[in-house]
């Protein structure tokens, strides 16, 4: 397939199953706007749940590209909280600069397709959860994270408040200009700070 006309089809399937779910998603609307035939469509995929995992993987990578997240050791330093916040912030403004990647985040939290029945929303969770892993153990190595929960206990609360605040933006973007979207993205942050940091981290 061309690669103008894949991206197209990407791009209208994850606004398709973002504004109605996985079930009512309807393969006929994406491939008429498309300008496909049925047996084009077939022809590389074969079913919705194969259009629905192709396209978490190619929006996640070219995501994940735009982002360059910052290898975690890379964060340790009196300065860890300054380059955590940057790239949050940074993570917010390009999921409000282009539609699909608004519209990836929304596939994950679809209510009628949970994360088990999509080996591609595993994959890109998996790989996520073990980031902020690894961020909090350079956090606490180096001081800046308080380290009096367990480890995997933390992670696992910070991967939720993530998620929650993760979730609620994307219900809320289109009430924000790109000035509001950052100081959101700012007050976000100070929450996720009040939570881990240590005394002597806090400004």
């Amino acid at each position: 397939m061309a690669p103008q006309r894949y991206r197209r089809l990407l791009a209208t399937a994850a606004g398709e199953f973002a504004a109605h779910g996985f079930e009512q998603a309807s393969l006929n609307a994406i491939i008429r706007a498309c300008g496909m035939s049925k047996s084009s469509f077939y022809h590389y995929f074969g079913s919705k749940e194969a259009l629905f995992d192709r396209v978490v993987e190619e929006a996640s990578a070219a995501l994940a590209r735009d982002l360059n997240a910052p290898d975690p050791e890379t964060l340790a330093g009196a300065d860890f909280w300054a380059r955590v916040e940057a790239f949050l912030v940074q993570a917010l403004a390009a999921s409000a600069r282009q539609d699909w990647y608004a519209d990836l985040g929304r596939l994950f939290y679809l209510p009628d397709l949970s994360a088990e029945r999509s080996a591609a929303l595993q994959r890109v969770l998996a790989g996520v959860a073990d980031w902020l892993g690894r961020v909090l153990a350079v956090g606490r190595a180096c001081g800046a994270v308080r380290d009096d929960l367990p480890a995997s206990l933390q992670a696992e609360l910070v991967f939720a408040l993530l998620q929650a605040m993760d979730r609620w933006s994307l219900r809320h973007m289109n009430e924000f200009d790109e000035a509001a979207i950052a100081g959101l993205a700012h007050r976000q942050f100070v929450a996720m700070q009040r939570l881990l940091a240590t005394d002597a981290a806090m400004p």
